[in-house]
Order: structure tokens, then C-alpha cells, then sequence
């Protein structure tokens, strides 16, 4: 049972509660923050939040529960500095901060908790862009999703949107005074649940990779397939299709007006895509050499100052100036040493040390080929947690 499906009782205290919004401004702005986790362990240990600024300290919600706290326990808990509890949900931070209250530390809960974290979806302009319109990088900091929103001219298409947010979408897109002609996803995704269906079913155009499809896409004759070379337009901004097979068979990005390259799982401003989520262990080399020869026949070969944009950021991903997690190409040959070795080279650092996979990820990805179907919360349940669509950003690098 998760802990927030429990009956905690009501504070004998007034507890305050910080929204997960006013907690990302402080960590942004680098203020120092503790952080009380009452999550299990291992739930902790998979997904929690992090910065050079936070100070987190995991302490499970049962040590909370006795009228007698045991002393090993509030030892634990800094008596002089601001805390924040926090949960799955935001039942158990409250109980445990009302508690931690009455016994004089100085406290808040986090409001919802991690789903509440999740919740969070920023748009941020992607100021080096100097193709036609203007370019949006979507970045949910809880899993390290990015999506991309280029407008120009009354237009406006989304690449690799998400489900949990498709109002989303369509509220930018209205405020803007954009009308959104496209949803494009760059590949059958692992670690969350794909939102093209979803603006498919509100008029927007769905695109899918035509590669995909083979995989066993059930809904693949109900949206537009784009095959390399394709092209779509946005006002004056053309979308390319870039055929980039290697983290899956049908791994496509999209060069977003001759600048970005929209490069889902296949390249990462700090790391290089994991070869073994669709063919597993056993097909992970040849998909490994299959990347190769896509970065370096693909990718490499567009002009050093077109900017690459990934599906995912991770926590050793250092934003650009504008906040943005792009970075051009010349930057990444430079200091990616995977980008500048050999085939074998190449296949033998990304299989030397790859995290685990995305939690959930059989049936995030049976839910995006159409094979499975589940509601809004399943969903959102389903992607909660680290997206590890990476290989190990430690071994590509040499740091």
C-alpha cells in the first residue's frame, strides 16, 4: 500500500504547505533547501528530488506513527533550519510535519507530494534559434521530459508531447493565437505515455515515424506516418524528418527550422541514447552500431551550429544560458568523447555501463504501440519516476 492510500489523522497543529511551484523557484534561485522525504526507501532511492542547493534526508512515515517518536529518529531532523516534508501524495507530509510542529521544528509539507512535482511543466524559449518563428523547450524537471513548441505565422507544431499535459498544449497554443497543426512523436517512447493520440482526437495532425510502425503501432493507419525526408510546415519554419535509427528501430528526429534538431532518445546534450529497451541485452550491440553510423552519417554531418535538442535532460545535464538544455553540435563533438571514437569504441562504452530501465517501461511502451489502454491516472502513475532513457553519462564523457 502506498502511504498516502492510508487514513492519517488530522494535525492537532496548522500545518503550512509550500506548492511544488514556489519549491522549484527556491531551488532555481539557489536558496538552501531541506528536504524531509517519508517515502520508503526504495521508493526514495529511485526518484527523489535533487540540487546542489537541497539537503534530503529519508526517514519512512511509520517512524512517525507512535505518540513516542523514537530520539535516534528526531536526530535525524535539523532543529535549526526550515524543513519541508514531503510524500507520495501529500497525506503523509502532512501528518509528519503536524507532528514534527508540535515538537517544535520549524516545518512545511510539499502540497500533493511527488505526483504534485510531477505536475510541474515549464516552457522555456530556446533563444539560440534563429530559424523562422519562435521555439519553446517544454521541461518537466520530475522525469527529465522535454518537448519542443515551434510557432510562426499563425502555426504552431509540438514535438514529443506528453499525454498528462494535452490541455496544456492546447491552452498555449490558444493563448499564443496559434493554431497547433501538429503533434509529432520521434519514437515509440519508454518512459512516458505519448500525447499525439490524444491531440489527434482534438484536431491537431498526429505524426508518427513511419519506421515505428513495424513495431506493432495498432493505430498507425489513423495518423500521418512521416518517412525520412518528409517535411511539414509551420508558417515560414520547415520541419525535416531525419531518420536516426539506434535507440529504437524507428528513432526519427526533426530539424526544426534549419537549427534545432529535435533529437528525441538518440542524442542528449550530456549523454548518448541506451541501446536496449526494444531488442533487449541481446540486440542492444547492433542497435549500439546502428546509432553509431546514424550520429556520425546523420547527425554530425549537419553544420556544428545547429543545436541539438533530446527527449530527456538528466541530472548531470547543465542548462544553457537561456535555460534551456540544447547545446550545438560542435560543443558536444568537443566534449563528448563518444562522439569522436570508433564504431567498436563507441559500442563498447555505451554497453559498459547503462543504468536501469525506466520504471514501468514494458507497459509504457505496450500503452504507446496501442496494445494496451489505461486512463489519465494510470498514466500519470505509470511515468512517475527517473526516465533512464540514457546510457551512462559518465562513461561517454571520460569524467
Amino acid at each position: 500500500m502506498y502511504m498516502d492510500e492510508m487514513d492519517f489523522p488530522t494535525p492537532d497543529v496548522p500545518v503550512e504547505s509550500i506548492t511544488p511551484e514556489a519549491l522549484k523557484e527556491q531551488i532555481d534561485a539557489g536558496e538552501p533547501v531541506t528536504l524531509l522525504d517519508t517515502r520508503m526507501e526504495s521508493d526514495y532511492e529511485e526518484w527523489r528530488i535533487d540540487g546542489e542547493n537541497v539537503e534530503s534526508i529519508n526517514i519512512p512515515y511509520y517512524e512517525f506513527l507512535d505518540d513516542e517518536i523514537d530520539e535516534s529518529v528526531l536526530e535525524q531532523i535539523p532543529d535549526d533550519e526550515e524543513i519541508t516534508v514531503l510524500c507520495a501524495k501529500g497525506g503523509a507530509s502532512d501528518y509528519v510535519a503536524g507532528t514534527l510542529i508540535e515538537r517544535g521544528y520549524d516545518v512545511d509539507h510539499l502540497e500533493e507530494g511527488m505526483n504534485g512535482w510531477a505536475s510541474i511543466y515549464e516552457a522555456v524559449e530556446v533563444e539560440r534559434y534563429d530559424g523562422p518563428g519562435t521555439l519553446l523547450q517544454y521541461q518537466r524537471p520530475s522525469s527529465g521530459c522535454l518537448g519542443y513548441l515551434v510557432y510562426d505565422d499563425g502555426e504552431a507544431a509540438i514535438v514529443d508531447p506528453l499525454r498528462a499535459f494535452t490541455d496544456r498544449y492546447l491552452e498555449d497554443a490558444a493563448e499564443l493565437g496559434v493554431d497547433l497543426k501538429y503533434a509529432i512523436d520521434t519514437h515509440i517512447h519508454a518512459d512516458h505515455i505519448s500525447g499525439v493520440r490524444d491531440l489527434d482526437d482534438e484536431g491537431v495532425e498526429g505524426v508518427i515515424p513511419a519506421a515505428a510502425v513495424d513495431r506493432g503501432v495498432t493505430y498507425a493507419d489513423e495518423l500521418t506516418q512521416a518517412a525520412d525526408g518528409d517535411e511539414f510546415q509551420v508558417g515560414d519554419a520547415t520541419i525535416e524528418t531525419v531518420f536516426t535509427p539506434g535507440h529504437t528501430t524507428g528513432m526519427t528526429s526533426y530539424l526544426i527550422g534549419g537549427s534545432l534538431l529535435a533529437t528525441g532518445d538518440g542524442l542528449f546534450v550530456e549523454s548518448v541514447a541506451r541501446p536496449d529497451l526494444e531488442e533487449g541485452d541481446e540486440g542492444a550491440p547492433d542497435a549500439a552500431r546502428q546509432l553509431y553510423e546514424s550520429l556520425q552519417e546523420r547527425v554530425l554531418t549537419l553544420p556544428d551550429d545547429v543545436l541539438i535538442g533530446g527527449a530527456h535532460f538528466s541530472d548531470a545535464a547543465e542548462p544553457a544560458a537561456d535555460g534551456t538544455y540544447t547545446a550545438p553540435i560542435g560543443e558536444l563533438v568537443e566534449t563528448m568523447d563518444a562522439l569522436s571514437v570508433d564504431e567498436d569504441e563507441f559500442v563498447e562504452i555505451v554497453l559498459a555501463d547503462m543504468p536501469p530501465r525506466p520504471a514501468n517501461y514494458e507497459d509504457i511502451i505496450a500503452t504507446n504501440l496501442g496494445q494496451q489502454s489505461v486512463d489519465d491516472d494510470e498514466a500519470f502513475t505509470l511515468e512517475l519516476g527517473p526516465n533512464n532513457c540514457a546510457a551512462s553519462q559518465d562513461a561517454l564523457t571520460g569524467d
